[in-house]
């Protein structure tokens, strides 16, 4: 690990060879030698503290297919366990990857199993950077796994703020039940989850519902009807809700924006996996392909849908989730970081997320000062005078970053060169801002197979009385509205497409009133 106050470089570490001892019992048939299986137990710590530490695993046997062991939760491709599990396995070369998070370094290796053989091994996993000693706390918005494994999912990715989706559309797990009381629960010291969490996912896109009290009336809701809106209303009546335009294309977006009760959006969204992208837009808006080819475009479109947000002048915090438990993503791969301060505090995080002090993430560690300031902090001036942004940040790398990138009213206003910056002292080059607009910080790795990328939460500068507002995003949306308009009015329930459409007509007159008002092309 190369290692300054400002970079840190995080290679993958090779555990090595695991050799199991053998035990050739001579008199038995080969068959019956083979059909009998080896055992290795494997402890894991904490390299710096020497305690156990829960992970996870990627465990694959001699054919390359993934290992499930019993009585630990398994998703797709990985399990996790408690900092000690007795592996029973067939003979043969077994290859793993263990990872506790994006904090720690990923520890790769292989075993060989062979019959009746036992040993043990004891792993060690490397922590390179610890977000939370510098303000920094982990969340998810997006899990569908089972209540009773999620202390132990949270534990081994060290995340710290997990709302549990149990409700959604015609699902809903208390059925029958008493809701749990009280929803917040703990999972051992600075990790809360909440188990009342809920999604509307219709034609329309779909929302996220925090911190209720209990699910939302929407088991009975039809594709179209009633519109999204009138759940996202009902539950922005209610304290301490919080709601979640889950990923950027889907087509209620300038509806839902148009209400102006949205608290954050999805950049670093579900689409993004571990292993690979989901290549589509699902039942969204879809991209221009050619603009946007696989296999990143789909998250180059999201993050481009989200500037053009920015650019029309709107203030939404980019928020990150991963569907794990209906994708294939481990629970934290898309976490979204929030800065709290030493402790940890479930309502000041949510208040955070909202205001916008965040980092969204699925790889790089990113940890931003502009001017001293935390990402979603609003830069003022009187009219005619400039201001001056001086950006630092501290940053934490697994993997390989070609460069840091400053965005700037949705343009790359700065390349910088890794060396560079580590040259710099963590320092980026200075913005200059001569009229309001918007600012931020992205780091984009060079893997292959998916958008593995960072980015801060956008910084704000108004200068005088005026907004940045974008004539040319504003006008884009509202394309958008006409757009979506035309699907609803296709319904053949006249009652129900007017109940509909009302939503959308005030999203055609907010969207048309914000191209009257643009301030820029």
């Amino acid at each position: 690990m190369n290692h300054t106050p400002h970079l840190s470089k995080n290679q993958a570490s090779n555990v090595g060879v695991f050799p199991v001892l053998v035990l050739l019992i001579l008199s038995l048939p080969h068959f019956a030698i083979a059909a009998r299986k080896g055992e290795i137990e494997i402890r894991v710590v904490d390299q710096q503290t020497q305690q156990p530490v829960a992970v996870r695993m990627h465990l694959k046997d001699p054919r390359g297919r993934a290992v499930q062991p019993p009585r630990v939760p398994f998703w797709k491709d990985h399990f996790v366990f408690p900092g000690k599990i007795v592996l029973s396995l067939a003979p043969g070369n077994y290859t793993f990857e263990m990872e506790r998070g994006p904090e720690y370094r990923i520890r790769t290796g292989y075993f060989i199993i062979k019959a009746d053989a036992a040993d043990n091994k004891q792993v060690e996993m490397q922590r390179f950077v610890n977000m939370k000693k510098e303000g920094w706390w982990s969340g998810d918005l997006h899990i569908h796994r089972p209540e009773k494994d999620i202390p132990l999912l949270m534990q081994a990715d060290d995340l710290h703020i997990a709302p549990v989706i149990t409700w959604w559309n015609q699902n809903n797990l208390w059925t029958g039940k008493n809701l749990p009381s009280p929803a917040l629960k703990t999972a051992g010291t600075d990790r809360y989850y909440h188990l009342l969490a809920g999604e509307d996912e219709r034609r329309g896109g779909a929302l996220l519902f925090f911190n209720l009290s209990k699910p939302l009336k929407i088991d009975s809701a039809k594709p179209e009807y009633p519109s999204s809106a009138t759940f996202l209303l009902a539950a922005k009546k209610l304290p301490n809700a919080h709601v979640d335009i889950e990923k950027p294309f889907w087509w209620d977006v300038p509806m839902w924006v148009a209400s102006q009760k949205v608290d954050s959006i999805g950049l670093c969204n579900n689409h993004l996996w571990r292993s690979g992208m989901l290549t589509n837009e699902a039942w969204g808006k879809p991209r221009p392909r050619i603009r946007y080819p696989d296999p990143h475009g789909n998250g180059l479109w999201s993050q481009d849908l989200y500037y053009r947000l920015l650019e029309s002048g709107h203030r939404i915090a980019p928020s990150a989730g991963s569907a794990s438990g209906v994708l294939p993503n481990p629970v934290g791969y898309n976490r979204v970081y929030v800065h709290c301060g030493d402790k940890l505090d479930y309502a000041q995080w949510w208040e955070g997320l909202r205001a916008g002090r965040v980092v969204v993430t699925n790889g790089p560690l990113l940890r931003p000062r502009v001017n001293g300031q935390l990402p979603g902090h609003v830069f003022t001036a009187e009219a005619g005078k400039p201001i001056k942004l001086a950006i630092h940040l501290n940053l934490s790398l697994r993997d390989k970053v070609e460069y840091l990138e400053v965005v700037k009213n949705g343009k790359v206003e700065h390349q910088v060169r890794l060396s560079d910056y580590a040259k710099a002292g963590g320092k980026l080059p200075e913005l200059l801002f001569e009229q309001s607009g918007w600012m931020l910080i992205r780091a984009v790795t060079s893997n292959p197979k998916t958008y593995r990328y960072a980015s801060t939460g956008p910084y704000y500068v108004q200068i005088g009385e005026k907004p940045r507002i974008s004539r040319a995003a504003a006008q884009f949306f509202l394309d958008w509205v006409f757009e979506r308009a035309r699907q609803i009015a296709a319904l053949p329930d006249e009652q129900q497409r007017e109940a509909i459409l009302i939503y959308h007509r005030a999203a055609r007159d907010y969207w048309q009133k914000r191209l009257d008002s643009a301030t820029v092309d």
